[in-house]
């Protein structure tokens, strides 16, 4: 499997995710109804842009999960009172975990216009 580097800082972005959403359910498991599930959809979007990596788009699964849960998790009203716990497990966690989305999804986007020059500018042949 041949990814490109942007797709690997990308799905790096999405495990620093993972890695904050679990860091938050060891500082305090209560929050969460059994297992995180948030791990779950960025561990599924993530493989989908391993599988779909000869498609220039296969990094709009990294996009589109990290932007779901970061932006959808502030208009919620979830992600502010997590920055503010006085669990220090939870504020560190949700900051890993939003720094890793918003990276992802921002490498995504750019590995995704990166692919598309190239496969544009690649003469027909």
């Amino acid at each position: 499997m041949n990814l490109s580097s942007g797709t690997k800082l990308s799905l790096s972005g999405l495990a620093a995710g993972i890695a904050g959403l679990i860091v938050q359910w060891i500082a305090d498991p209560r929050k969460f109804s059994g297992f995180p599930p948030g791990i779950y959809f960025i561990a599924a979007c993530g493989v989908l842009v391993v599988v779909l990596s000869r498609r220039w788009w296969a990094p709009v699964f990294a996009v589109l999960i990290s932007l779901w849960i970061v932006f959808g998790g502030w208009a919620a009203g979830l992600l502010i009172p997590n920055f503010r716990s006085s669990n220090v497990g939870t504020v560190v966690g949700n900051a890993l975990m939003t720094a890793g989305l918003l990276f992802a999804a921002v490498t995504g986007i750019l590995a995704m216009r990166a692919a598309r020059r190239a496969r544009v500018s690649v003469p027909a042949g």
